[in-house]
């Protein structure tokens, strides 16, 4: 039953009659193939429900961010230039997360006018937004300064402030870099679903191209 059927050890004790124990112990040493594993799992409805319900959550998920995307798309057809210029802006330098926007960049002008994006086009609150700063080792004994430096410039109080990065020389370096950048980078997150995919609806109506991928990124 096990080794020719690839019957569960459940199935092996209802047909004989005798204690799952004493099954298990009879068939330890019979090796199932992954087509037998297959099998088994298909036959198990506690299985089938939990991937039945996955594959449920999923879909709902998938069809929630693209709705998000068609506000995304109807604020793009407006024409606020504020809209446009965050949405193009977050095309060329944001990271392609399927749930949250984040934006790097070392300018403190495009970080503000991308913070007035949010607040102004999507509505987000000062609360959702997160600020981390990502320093060099000489930044580090004006780590304070540098922190209230880009939490003022975004208008942001200082609950928002993540952990600082600190990037420490490396022996090779010889404490030597080109372009410094004298309030380093600062890093902006919103974990929010809806936002980031609103702003890909609003890159694609505005640039005429389609990118399913970003649905299921």
């Amino acid at each position: 039953m096990r080794r020719e059927e690839g019957r569960s050890v459940k199935e092996i004790a209802r047909l004989l009659g005798v204690s799952r124990s004493s099954v298990s112990l009879w068939v330890r040493d019979v090796p199932l193939t992954d087509a037998q594993h297959e099998a088994l799992q298909q036959r198990n409805p506690s299985y089938n429900g939990q991937c039945n319900g996955a594959v449920a959550r999923a879909r709902i998920a998938r069809e929630r961010r693209w709705m998000y995307q068609q506000y995304g798309r109807a604020l793009a057809r407006v024409g606020d230039p504020l809209f446009v210029a965050g949405c193009m802006l977050y095309w060329a330098e944001g990271a392609k997360s399927r749930n949250q926007v984040d934006l790097a960049n070392s300018d403190p002008e495009l970080a503000r006018m991308f913070t007035d994006f949010l607040r102004t086009c999507l509505e987000v609150s000062d609360a959702k937004m997160r600020v981390s700063c990502y320093l060099f080792a000489d930044h580090e004994a004006r780590q304070h300064e540098i922190e209230g430096f880009w939490l003022m410039t975004l208008s942001l109080p200082r609950s928002c402030l993540n952990k600082s990065m600190v990037n420490r020389y490396s022996r090779a370096s010889q404490k030597k870099r080109t372009n410094k950048l004298p309030y380093g980078t600062c890093k902006l997150v919103v974990n929010d679903v809806r936002i980031v995919q609103a702003i890909y609806g609003g890159i694609q109506e505005l640039a005429g191209i389609e990118r399913p991928e970003w649905l299921d990124l």
